[in-house]
């Protein structure tokens, strides 16, 4: 194997673990919540609010941004490929959303293709939507990070640890956000830690299979990093601002967005 392609695995396969081990942990605060209805929603405005600034920041800094500059360093347009990459992106996700059977929580109608799966089957596949995308993500960075070389090399692997971090810090609350109504629904503690938890699994999943396939998609790196932001802004706009605004706690959620955005846009500046 490449020794480049071995060591963007190894830095994907960290990052990526850190951003599930992150879900994990966010799924956990369900084992030390009562159970009182109000404070969880309350909570579960917060969360879906911040994963929302978080993902919104990402795919300016981490992902458009890169797509532009890595096409006109390739003596492209760069606009051309942000923007048909993000639009491919988008079609990405609205097939899935219309083909795979999920179930978002609090809803009673299933979306997607009938399948006979059980509820909370239908529920975890509705969050693999969302994670799929921000593994993506991370793994692709890694992946320019392994091909570049000198200080762009750095540059990029700087942005891929910001990224791997943010998504991180978004994937506790979202993991909250996850198991939290899962308990509201009736769920055991234990039940909805785990659901919560295996809910990121795909992201190390894709993070690692983008990095065996940086090999073929490298001349269209570009295309990849917008298809990705895509995807990241469709979940955005499609399920998290719509869901982190529902009832009496919209303020809150608003200023969970902000909250996300600022500490994202600040890592990947800082760190980027």
């Amino acid at each position: 194997m490449d020794p480049s392609i071995a060591r963007a695995l190894i830095w994907a396969a960290c990052g990526c673990g850190f951003t599930w081990l992150m879900t994990t942990a966010g799924s956990a605060v369900v084992l030390f919540t009562g159970k009182d209805p109000e404070r969880g929603k309350l909570a579960h405005h917060i969360f879906l609010g911040f994963a929302a600034g978080v993902m919104i920041a990402a795919s300016v800094w981490s992902l458009l941004n890169p797509a532009i500059e890595q096409a006109e360093e390739l003596g492209q347009i760069g606009w051309i490929p942000a923007a048909g990459g993000f639009l491919l992106g988008v079609a990405f996700l609205i097939a899935l959303d219309t083909l795979l059977p999920h179930l978002h929580v609090g809803s009673d109608e299933p979306e997607g293709l009938h399948a006979g799966w059980k509820r909370t089957t239908l529920m975890v596949s509705a969050v693999t939507l969302h994670n799929i995308p921000e593994g993506m993500s991370v793994g692709l960075l890694f992946a320019m990070a392994s091909q570049a070389s000198g200080a762009a090399g750095d540059t990029y692997l700087g942005m891929a640890f910001a990224l791997a971090l943010g998504i991180g810090l978004q994937n506790f609350p979202e993991g909250a956000a996850v198991s939290l109504p899962l308990r509201r629904e009736g769920f055991s503690r234990w039940k909805a830690f785990v659901v919560g938890s295996l809910s990121g699994i795909v992201e190390p999943i894709f993070g690692v299979a983008v990095v065996l396939a940086a090999g073929w998609i490298s001349p269209y790196m570009p295309w990849m990093l917008a298809f990705a932001a895509g995807a990241m802004i469709y979940v955005v706009v499609e399920e998290l601002i719509p869901e982190a605004h529902l009832g009496e706690h919209s303020n809150v959620g608003t200023l969970g967005v902000i909250a996300g955005f600022v500490i994202m846009m600040v890592l990947d500046v800082a760190l980027g």
